[in-house]
């Protein structure tokens, strides 16, 4: 989650209150923030917030109580200078310096990525489908970021005629992409450019019409579908469709089989698509079926048939197909039932064969049938924990689907399975450079009771040769919006593995791994679920002599900081140390703004404080709102100044409220990275600078210098 400014029901105190010192600092003395108190009246209750003018990014007085919050972290971190450059070495080191994707062929050209060197940002290239064809560079992005701190690109797509690519680039990481064209045949941009945008495009048939989604400036929501002809003004560009609902996002894109142009639009509950044949770019979109609140469905069009997912009667979902222009629910057609304990995450389509992508027992499975029959057989897979997806499954004329493999010791694999064969071929495996033997580590997968006897899913990974009792471990969670926190493989967790750390995840109820039920326990009014699983998940741990609690640390980002914040409030007794990445810990104050990014798409999520019941329930977890006189465990915090999904004020006023409260002289950091968003750093090396800084904290408190 979240956000950006403004909010009402506020009675502003005098600001001539006490001012202890906002950016005052030393290498002793982390800064103390000025405080001026804002009273909210909701629900009959007055709520006090102290650093409600931290939401002020254009005020100086903000700017220099984050950078004195920077210079603290950095002088605690002086000494650990040598063991942060070390692991940031060591980390780097493991990546390829030069690494080429898996090419997949469209359109007569084989499209891959690669990496040279010390390049940060990938390049983009496609060889013709013959032998001893030479490579065609389609986009440099280490050039295109030249200049800039952050820069971030999306929604690559080539035009049918393989003439041109629209591409979304992003230079502040705010989620706000200018669209620009690019004529693959002189190499150079057109001169249209169309900023305001969520990144994506879809071309018509024409090669010269494209419809792309764009962003309200103030909330970030894609609301609008647009349609612009290459060569013409951008300002007169046609409104094609408006989402009017501000609990729904838009976007717009190509059917597989490119014969449509399809506009989604979604909540977090209720899904619906319009269509428009590809070359009829100027006609208008028609209505797949009326939206109905609760129904999801994701379709694929082929001819005049559609294949749908569905939780239409089936709460795991279930396949089903329609007729085209589109039917109601009621008339579609089953050919994949639902099944309560299995959950169909998704599938692909071909022109002999289907392919199911589910999740039983919080792991991903792969069945394929051929259409004809719909006897289906099973893709088999490795190890005990691990991730899959299907992926890059462009073409429907083909016998191969192709999906990505990894787990928690198993570097990202990507593999082609012939469904005529039943053979499995390797296409890539990600190396790693150094001393790496995956034969080395051990991969569990446990099923821990929760307090009311569900079993949650705990995924491990340690090194055989150091086990013993009591390691250091690292219990990472999330634990929302339905996203399941997948068991894979990350070049940066050997230098803890290696180190005699235990990593491990906690599959909390707000994800899906264990079937829709499992996320419907872990949102709204049951959202607690989340916070009592993972301290369940913890609890066994140290019961069962994995570890003990002055060697527990935990780790969660985004939704997952706000799992971090309620667990540091009620047990922190629990753990040695907490890293918090862009937190979402001032629930109640966000979710109460609807100027803020996400926030009324979000109710559907985290409830709508507007409603008592909500309120009070928001207001018994949020992590800002419960900070408590009492001891915390050592905490490290990390925001971006332009996220707009968690917006930088809200770690920073849950730490200055820690620093006024806390009873201890445990580490409390907190580091503000200026110059990016939600996901930080956007260099592939660039960004394992703060896992450096967070590895370098964690080594610390467990006594490993080395």
């Amino acid at each position: 989650m979240h956000k950006l400014f403004h909010c009402p029901l506020v009675l502003v105190l005098t600001a001539s209150l006490v001012l202890i010192s906002s950016c005052r600092y030393s290498s002793m003395q982390p800064p103390v923030a000025q405080k001026k108190p804002v009273i909210f009246h909701e629900h009959g209750y007055a709520r006090t917030d102290e650093y409600f003018w931290f939401k002020e990014r254009d005020n100086p007085e903000v700017i220099a109580y984050l950078e004195a919050e920077n210079t603290y972290t950095g002088y605690w971190f002086k000494p650990l200078e040598k063991l942060k450059i070390k692991l940031y070495g060591e980390i780097i080191s493991r990546v390829p310096r030069n690494d080429t994707s898996a090419p997949y062929l469209l359109h007569g050209y084989m499209y891959y990525q690669r990496y040279m060197g010390d390049d940060e940002y990938p390049v983009y290239c496609r060889k013709k489908n013959v032998k001893a064809s030479g490579e065609e560079i389609i986009l440099d992005v280490n050039g295109l970021a030249r200049g800039h701190k952050f820069y971030s690109i999306a929604g690559l797509a080539v035009s049918p005629d393989a003439q041109k690519l629209v591409y979304g680039a992003d230079t502040l990481g705010g989620r706000s992409y200018i669209l620009y064209i690019k004529d693959l045949v002189s190499g150079k941009n057109l001169s249209e450019e169309i900023s305001g945008t969520n990144g994506f495009a879809a071309w018509a048939a024409d090669n010269k019409t494209l419809f792309y989604g764009a962003i309200d400036p103030v909330t970030v929501r894609s609301f609008r579908i647009m349609r612009h002809i290459l060569g013409t003004p951008v300002s007169s560009d046609k409104l094609v469709f408006e989402e009017k609902d501000p609990s729904f996002n838009t976007f717009v894109f190509n059917s597989k089989s490119e014969e449509y142009i399809i506009i989604g639009s979604v909540s977090k509950t209720t899904s619906e698509y319009r269509l428009l044949p590809s070359n009829r770019p100027q006609g208008s979109f028609w209505l797949f079926t009326k939206r109905i609140q609760g129904l999801e469905y994701d379709i694929e069009p082929i001819g005049n048939t559609c294949f749908l997912r569905t939780n239409y009667k089936a709460e795991n979902f279930r396949l089903m197909q329609s007729s085209l222009p589109g039917t109601p629910p009621e008339r579609w057609k089953e050919l994949v039932p639902g099944n309560d304990s299995i959950l169909l995450e998704g599938f692909e389509v071909f022109d002999q064969y289907l392919v199911l992508q589910e999740r039983n027992k919080g792991l991903v499975r792969f069945r394929f049938a051929p259409l004809r029959t719909m006897e289906f057989h099973e893709i088999p897979l490795d190890d005990e924990a691990y991730s899959a997806s299907l992926s890059s499954n462009f073409r429907l004329d083909t016998k191969r689907v192709r999906y990505t493999y990894s787990s928690l010791a198993t570097p990202s694999t990507v593999y082609e399975f012939d469904m005529e064969t039943n053979q499995r071929m390797m296409l890539k495996q990600d190396k790693v450079y150094g001393a790496f033997d995956p034969s080395d580590y051990v991969v569990e997968r446990i099923y821990v009771p929760s307090s009311d006897h569900r079993m949650i899913p705990l995924s491990l990974v340690y090194r055989k040769d150091k086990k013993k009792e009591n390691m250091p471990l690292l219990l990472y969670g999330y634990g929302a919006y339905g996203i399941s926190t997948e068991p894979d493989f990350q070049y940066q967790r050997l230098s803890l593995l290696d180190r005699g750390f235990i990593y491990a995840i906690a599959h909390v109820r707000g994800g899906e791994e264990m079937g829709r039920s499992w996320y419907e326990e872990g949102k709204l009014l049951q959202k607690k679920n989340t916070f009592s699983d993972f301290i369940r998940c913890a609890d066994f741990l140290v019961e069962k002599g994995y570890t003990s609690p002055d060697r527990l640390f935990a780790q969660g980002r985004s939704a997952g900081g706000l799992l971090m914040g309620v667990v540091v409030n009620t047990r922190p007794d629990l753990f040695k140390g907490v890293l918090a990445g862009v937190p979402f810990v001032d629930v109640l104050s966000d979710m109460l703004d609807e100027s803020l990014p996400l926030t009324t798409s979000e109710y559907e999520e985290w409830g709508d404080p507007r409603i008592k019941e909500y309120y009070d329930y928001i207001r018994s977890y949020s992590p800002y709102d419960n900070v408590t006189p009492q001891n915390y465990p050592a905490l490290f915090v990390t925001a971006g100044l332009y996220d707009t999904q968690v917006p930088y004020w809200e770690p920073a006023k849950w730490v200055a409220r820690m620093r006024t409260l806390k009873k201890d002289s445990h580490p409390l950091l907190f580091y503000c990275n200026l110059e990016a968003g939600h996901s930080g750093n956007s260099g592939r090396y660039e960004k394992y600078r703060l896992t450096a800084m967070e590895y370098a904290f964690l080594l610390k408190l467990a006594g490993i210098t080395n």
